[in-house]
């Protein structure tokens, strides 16, 4: 009885003792917890005030996945087939005829150029309303091609938890993503606990008009500002104000966030995902068409930043 009592106990006592509980006992966690307990412990010399704990998470990759392609190129493709019968065109024009094809090795193989195209054909010429009720009609329906699973299910339960564990600990946590900012702020409160006033991200330019005698903000087809590479730290400058004292990306597409996190005074926290897990998602870095992580891992090791290896550091990948 005595034994039974004691394993019913273990399987209701959190893991970790309730604090990042999907992480497995490795120097990656302690890493985390040491900077956290560090500049949140007043007597600490590396203390930080709550105002300025700010901390900026990639999307793509970092927070949920992205392979085969970016969800909002899939977000995309399902808005040119829905379209494709008001434009007999696009099936012989590419990028449109590989959409239609289902060629999505293709689309990624495209590059920025084609991602572009396709966003402002499918994003543009709708209401703000009007579109952030299309992004929320598609994620209560679409699926993921490889998974089956929704969108929102492809999110990192390790990543959550530490999104958790920042904002238990005073932390402003912020979303910087290449992604569309349009695109994540329906979901993101919902998904991750951050409102959409704390995210960053790419944006299309946008009108003020009447319609109808009712004043809209109206979407049109052409670029205002890319959230990536050196847009990021700029994109931190002008929408949150502050340098984060703690960056997470998984690519390239991340280095110039960390560098700027990581030039700033006192204790700083820079954090790469590396996706090493072939079996319970995808193992990629170099070479990868999405997500590519190859200068980014040389500077983590140069600069002693903390690199998360997939395989090795998470008990578990996605929710259950």
């Amino acid at each position: 009885m005595k034994l039974l009592t004691l394993f019913l106990l273990c399987l209701t006592v959190p893991l970790h003792g309730g604090i990042l509980e999907s992480w497995n006992d490795t120097q990656t966690r302690t890493a985390i917890i040491e900077f956290v307990e560090s500049v949140t412990t007043p007597a600490s010399d590396a203390f930080v005030p709550p105002a300025q704990r700010v901390a900026v998470f990639d999307n793509d990759g970092t927070l949920w996945a992205e392979k085969p392609v970016y969800f909002q190129l899939l977000f995309a493709v399902d808005r040119i087939k829905a379209m494709a019968t008001d434009h007999p065109e696009w099936k012989t024009k590419d990028p449109y005829a590989s959409v239609l094809r289902g060629d999505l090795k293709g689309l990624a193989a495209g590059g920025e150029k084609t991602i572009l195209e396709l966003i402002m054909a499918t994003h543009s010429g709708m209401t703000s309303d009007e579109f952030e009720g299309v992004v929320t009609d598609w994620l209560k329906t679409a699926r993921h091609p490889v998974t089956g699973k929704r969108y929102t299910e492809m999110t990192y339960q390790p990543m959550m938890e530490l999104l958790d564990y920042l904002r238990e600990n005073d932390f402003k946590v912020f979303i910087v993503s290449g992604g569309g900012i349009a695109f994540m702020r329906p979901w993101t409160e919902a998904v991750y606990g951050i409102p959409r006033e704390n995210v960053v991200g790419s944006r299309i330019a946008s009108e003020f008009e009447y319609r109808d005698g009712v004043p809209v903000i109206v979407r049109q087809p052409r670029i205002a500002f890319i959230d990536d590479k050196q847009g990021k730290p700029i994109g931190i400058y002008e929408h949150i104000g502050r340098r984060p004292i703690f960056a997470a990306g998984n690519s390239d597409g991340d280095l110039q966030m960390l560098q700027w996190t990581h030039a700033g005074d006192g204790l700083r926290f820079c954090l790469y995902l590396h996706h090493t897990d072939a079996e319970r998602e995808w193992a990629y870095d170099r070479d990868s068409h999405v997500g590519s992580l190859d200068k980014g891992l040389k500077e983590a090791a140069d600069k002693g930043w903390t690199v998360i290896d997939m395989k090795e550091d998470w008990a578990r990948v996605f929710p259950e």
